[in-house]
């Protein structure tokens, strides 16, 4: 039988295998995801052709089907329009069949049309990459079987045909939309659901990207590591890539003593950080009045979690439970209201800048003039918002 060019013991096919796969997650979050369908970088053309070619080889997928389908998730997430939320399919069905989730919809036309504008269209794209029969991973089969031999080739060459479909259509498009923690109050049920961005390329931090899907870095605190920002980083310093954008840094400076447009244009472009504080000071207000209502901690905790979501995405007996708790605090039911209307200001509107400025200037007099001293203390940052 055929041993192949490359005589490894059997930890080093784990490597090679761990190393492949590698370069495939970078090929998918770099070039079909930061850069095809987020533009959130610029590519040169050694990397980019690279990348086609390698994600040609090792997993057959079509760029335009790629960036079509992922910008139509993100156009339609968590309604019965998204091609792949476990909000609305479950998250067995995403988690295990992603995949299959995945070729129904690139053989959606109108989603073709509608969503995959600016994907690569020359000769090698037309000719080779994107023709119906996936040639690129039976030439990989051949390549794995002359380098490692026939059982180690198929092997390694099943792991590299399984390694997207399970972590990228499955993990990231299921747990990523099901399971973990929010650094942002995102619209969508989006989560981190790993810190650490090593294994799927910084996909791991979903939540981070949902909240900024034009950044080309995918972490946010210090504790949270993307390898894909490194290689991106690495890649700029040798001319190329090049970064377009990246998530805003919250600024704050003196307290404004006017309300005016600069002072809603920072609120707006640091909309993620203001919502996530004031969630913190409503959570710091709930504690003062369940504590002198006597709630439990357990119920306490509960109450918490339910003050912080989106009151639409409640079920109905949930719905119940926040209401007759609103309705024995004043104070609680005052924040939470304001909550709906301090959102209002970023939301899409007709409503003029004069008009949101107004609004502005309406919320933070009635904020500091609650008698509510952790609201009075959230309208003095927001006076410190800048640009």
């Amino acid at each position: 039988m055929y041993h192949g060019i490359l005589d490894l013991p059997w930890w080093g096919y784990v490597l090679v295998t761990l190393a492949l796969t590698h370069v495939t997650i970078a090929g998918v979050t770099i070039f079909l995801h930061r850069h095809q369908a987020h533009r959130a970088l610029e590519l040169g053309p050694v990397p980019s052709h690279f990348f086609r070619l390698w994600l040609w080889l090792t997993t057959g997928m079509v760029t335009r089907e790629w960036a079509a389908i992922h910008r139509k998730h993100h156009a339609k997430c968590e309604t019965p329009a998204d091609p792949h939320s476990p909000q609305v399919l479950g998250l067995n069905r995403v988690l295990w069949t992603g995949v299959f989730l995945y070729v129904k919809e690139s053989r959606n036309l109108d989603t073709m049309e509608r969503y995959g504008h600016g994907t690569p269209d020359d000769w090698l794209e037309r000719t080779i990459y994107a023709r119906p029969y996936k040639l690129g991973i039976v030439f990989m089969l051949g390549i794995d079987v002359a380098l490692f031999g026939v059982w180690p080739g198929v092997l390694i060459w099943g792991v590299q045909m399984a390694w997207i479909p399970f972590w990228a259509a499955g993990v990231v498009n299921g747990i990523g939309h099901f399971w973990g923690y929010r650094n942002f109050a995102c619209a969508d049920a989006s989560t981190n659901f790993f810190p650490l961005g090593i294994l799927i390329g910084g996909e791991e931090l979903h939540n981070n990207h949902h909240a900024f899907a034009s950044s080309a870095k995918l972490s946010n605190k210090w504790y949270e590591f993307d390898i894909g920002w490194l290689y991106i980083r690495l890649m700029e310093m040798l001319g190329l890539a090049r970064v377009k954008k990246v998530a805003p840094i919250p600024r704050l400076g003196a307290i404004r003593p006017a309300i005016d447009l600069d002072m809603l244009q920072a609120i707006v472009t640091h909309r993620y950080d203001v919502l996530a504080k004031y969630l913190k000071t409503q959570r710091a207000l709930a504690a003062e009045e369940f504590e002198q209502l006597r709630i439990d901690a357990r119920e306490g905790r509960m109450m918490k979690r339910l003050l912080g979501e989106d009151r639409a995405a409640l079920q109905t007996s949930q719905k119940e439970r926040l209401t007759a708790i609103l309705a024995r605090s004043e104070r609680l039911a005052t924040v939470y209201a304001m909550r709906t209307e301090l959102e209002a200001l970023w939301a899409r509107s007709s409503a003029s800048h004069d008009q949101l400025v107004a609004q502005l200037q309406d919320w933070i007099a009635r904020a500091e003039q609650s008698g509510i001293r952790q609201l009075e203390e959230f309208s003095l940052r927001l006076r410190c918002y800048a640009v």
